[in-house]
């Protein structure tokens, strides 16, 4: 079939060749370079913070937060089960211990279960909480597919134990609440650190590419510096601290100075195709799509749909190639980290929600360049496979 409808691909419409090039021309492509300061500019400026470090990748991001908040070998950091696996491989990076927290209906953490897990598995000493006589240092909460977590619960939970938050918002840029003690406020820009992902399937991308902030300025230059290898002296190379190969090349910024001007457009874009979405599926009932938290404005990065697995027993991989022979790709949400054998002897905390997603959300086509007809076709494709394999 020569039609094909991908899941989720960049979109180059405005002057990424133009600063490309720009950066070709001047020959900085490396770390160093005008605009790898302006993209640095550019998203401080969107998300209303003080401050922000590019650097290499998303995953880059979240290790040197968690560098940045102290987390040691040793330490408990508590992370959600439901989320793509690089949310979690930097707490192994630091040799600390992973304890997963169920999520809630937002896919986010779940503040519940957190605030128990806490309150029944911790012992509070005043200073700090212990988990079987280790510390309990940070907590990542991703804000999965563009959804954002419920941080007013967490945040105040955080503040009790005196717990940083790391926020992965590599999905979510351009997130924020609308109602509430948050309003305004982006997801990254809440916690204690907040992550940015530009890769290729993201609403804005770089190629690889990510970027950190902080809620104190100074902590962002402190991570700006280790990401340069923590280099002291421009003329000798003198290292007080272990540094790291993690800053973000010009090439990189300057593609990503261009797509920081359609951001706004594509979130637009993501958010009218998902009511599109929305009225294509009204009243199915073999699948529902799924909403995003109320009192936010998300940038819906990525559209779910929940299969009603009372009535279709078949896998999501038969689900997922079936659509493939129409020309239409999805993806299933992600295998539980805490089930991947890097991580199947880790410690789990009240996992409900998480096993029941895993096996029920398929994942559609939501690029921002993705046309009403082939929305309606994907749309129609699904519920005639659905529906047959429901009478089959």
């Amino acid at each position: 079939m020569d039609r094909f409808i991908p899941l989720s691909i960049p979109n180059f419409e405005g002057n990424e060749k133009k600063y490309v090039n720009d950066a070709l021309d001047q020959g900085w492509v490396s770390t160093g370079g005008a605009y790898i300061t302006k993209l640095e500019q550019e998203l401080a400026k969107f998300l209303h913070t003080d401050n922000v470090a590019a650097c290499q990748s998303g995953t880059s991001a979240l290790h040197l937060s968690l560098v940045e908040a102290g987390v040691k070998p040793g330490d408990v950091v508590l992370v959600p089960p439901l989320t793509f696996i690089a949310a979690v491989n930097p707490v192994r990076y630091q040799f600390a211990t992973p304890v997963f927290i169920d999520c809630d209906d937002s896919f986010c953490m779940d503040p519940q279960k957190l605030r128990s897990f806490c309150e029944q598995e911790c012992v509070w000493d005043g200073t700090v909480l212990k988990h079987r006589e280790r510390p309990v240092k940070a907590v990542v909460v991703v804000h999965v597919f563009g959804n954002m977590a419920d941080m007013e619960a967490i945040m105040d939970l955080a503040e009790r134990y005196h717990l940083k938050v790391i926020e992965d918002a590599t999905e979510a840029l351009g997130t924020k609440y609308t109602d509430g003690k948050l309003k305004g406020k982006y997801a990254g820009t809440i916690g204690h650190f907040g992550a940015f992902s530009f890769n290729g399937n993201k609403i804005i991308t770089t190629g690889g590419g990510g970027a950190v902030t902080a809620n104190d300025p100074a902590v962002v230059d402190h991570i700006r510096y280790l990401s340069t290898q923590a280099k002291n002296d421009p003329h000798y190379y003198i290292h007080d601290e272990i540094g790291y190969n993690y800053r973000m090349t010009n090439l990189q910024a300057a593609l990503g100075v261009a797509q920081m001007e359609e951001l706004p457009a594509f979130i637009r874009r993501k958010q009218e195709n998902f009511e599109r979405y929305q009225e294509a599926f009204a009243g199915f009932e073999l699948a529902e799509l799924m909403s995003f938290r109320d009192g936010t404005d998300s940038n819906k990065w990525f559209y779910s749909l929940r299969i009603d697995r009372r009535r279709i027993s078949a896998s999501m991989r038969e689900i997922i190639t079936a659509l493939e022979k129409k020309g239409i790709q999805t993806r299933a949400i992600w295998g539980l980290i805490n089930v991947q054998r890097p991580y199947e002897n880790e410690e789990t905390y009240q996992l409900e929600k998480a096993p029941y997603y895993a096996e029920r959300i398929l994942n559609i086509p939501c690029s921002t360049q993705i046309t009403e007809e082939e929305i309606r076709y994907v749309a129609d494709e699904i519920k005639q496979l659905l529906e047959a394999l429901a009478n089959g």
